[in-house]
């Protein structure tokens, strides 16, 4: 089929170079360029990168909602769009632009976890599984009746990056195991239950400071849900460390208190402690809690 593909992080790429093996990409719709790094350059998106490198169109419109964009999208005279982690609301008349419509690569079991952080929620929840959704797009936030889905666990070790790279493989697999079976599964879609509808807000980076006043448990999951990014942290007279792995250990103390510094780094939780495995202090490299603890120790104090 000829086929418009709509994405922009690593996560669309891994899908964009499946289909491309096996189908027409008539045009890439990525975001355009942002200004990013220490030199302040502008950087195309992991997959406009790739699509340059392979001598397809390439388009990084600011909206689709003007006339003039929806025509050189209805010109394109694709079979149908292909949308994962774009970044820009659809408008109905893109929506309707192609004999067999336009679907969706969405990380999570829908209907739970609509919206844009739907993988570290998922894990921040204490949820036991996930999976990949493939959905019709309708102007309401992935609300869209399913075509197909699949199933992945969650488990203790689970992170943020973790899930993504999984997903990502998985979304790949089944969206063009849907594109190749497009009639028969538009044909038997099916509508979301509004009664199981949850919302992944979209990660903030005010969430990632630790608040010990909270359970130990949902601090753990937090830290693997935001592994690597944004990355949970707690601050250590003025510097700030990152926590990126963690345990909880059914001791008790005052909220905050660091109980052990020297041959671990055990904190004060509202319920229970966390012992710190893996952190990253300020401009070195990730570690294991032992390694730096080797030239390196926390003071017994409240944070």
């Amino acid at each position: 089929m000829k086929i418009v593909f709509m994405g922009t992080p690593d996560f669309a790429l891994t899908a964009l170079k499946k289909i491309a093996e096996k189908h027409e990409i008539v045009c890439v719709y990525t975001r355009e360029p942002q200004i990013a790094g220490r030199g302040n350059k502008l950087m195309k998106s992991p997959v406009h990168q790739w699509a340059e490198e392979h001598d397809l169109l390439v388009r990084t419109p600011k909206t689709l909602r003007s006339l003039e964009a929806q025509a050189e999208f209805r010109d394109l005279k694709a079979d149908i769009a292909v949308v994962a982690a774009y970044g820009l609301i659809l408008p109905q008349p893109i929506i309707e632009a192609f004999p067999k419509g336009c679907i969706n690569i969405h990380g999570s079991l829908l209907p739970r976890w609509r919206g844009a952080a739907p993988i570290q929620r998922a894990i921040e929840a204490g949820d036991k599984k996930s999976g990949i959704t493939i959905m019709n797009i309708v102007p309401a936030l992935d609300a869209g009746d399913m075509l197909l889905k699949g199933e992945v666990s969650i488990t203790e070790e689970t992170t943020g990056e973790s899930l993504h790279d999984v997903l990502a493989d998985l979304g790949a697999v089944l969206v063009v195991r849907a594109l190749d079976n497009i009639d028969e599964l538009q044909a038997k879609a099916q509508k979301q239950d509004e009664n199981f509808v949850t919302y992944a807000t979209k990660l903030d980076k005010k969430e990632a400071k630790l608040d010990f006043s909270q359970s130990a448990e949902f601090l753990e999951r937090k830290i693997r849900a935001f592994n690597p990014y944004p990355a949970m942290y707690f601050e250590y007279q003025g510097e700030r460390i990152k926590v990126l792995r963690a345990e909880v250990v059914d001791k008790q103390g005052q909220i905050g208190e660091i109980l052990e510094g020297e041959k671990a780094l055990i904190i004060a939780c509202r319920d229970k402690t966390l012992s710190v495995t893996e952190l990253q202090r300020a401009g070195k490299k990730k570690m294991t809690i032992k390694e730096v603890l080797n030239g390196f120790k926390f003071d017994k104090i409240n944070l």
